[in-house]
Order: C-alpha cells, then structure tokens, then sequence
C-alpha cells in the first residue's frame, strides 16, 4: 500500500509541474514559473522516496530528499518574494 502511495504522490506532483508550466507558457505569469519549477522539486524529492524506500532499500537516501525538498521549497518562496518585491516597484 505504501508503494503506491508513494508512485500516486510522484505522479501528482509531475502533473503538478506540468500543469504550471503550461499554465506559465500561456500566461506568461511570473509566479506560475516558480510554481512550476518548485513542484518539479517536489517531484524530484517525491522520485527519490520511491527509489529510497522500494528500489534500493538497503542505501539511505534521506539526506538527499532532504536536499531537494528544501530546494523546492526555497524556490516557491524565492519566487514568491521576488513577484511581491518586483510588483511595489
């Protein structure tokens, strides 16, 4: 059951990022980019739970899921002060 928890949360966060980007692609709105681009992190981070936890169990992949959440993560909230930062000028 964990397995498949594990591939639904990696799909729905690559639909995620896929959506945005397309969304970025016919708006042209700053914020959907970094959207986009921090759930591409997400799913990066998401991958490497499926490989950590089912495909090589015995390697602990922790300190790089850690990595790449925390870049997805700073990525969205990068984007999000630089629209507000960039929308008082």
């Amino acid at each position: 059951m964990a397995t498949a928890v594990f591939i639904l949360c990696a799909l729905t966060s690559t639909v995620c990022a896929a959506l945005l980007w397309r969304g970025w692609r016919s708006s042209g709105a700053r914020l959907l980019l970094w959207a986009a681009l921090g759930f591409v992190g997400f799913a990066v981070n998401n991958v490497m739970l499926v490989v950590d936890e089912i495909i090589v169990p015995n390697r602990d992949l922790q300190l790089t899921r850690q990595g790449s959440g925390f870049i997805a993560v700073a990525v969205l909230l990068f984007g999000l002060i630089w629209d507000v930062d960039r929308g008082r000028r």
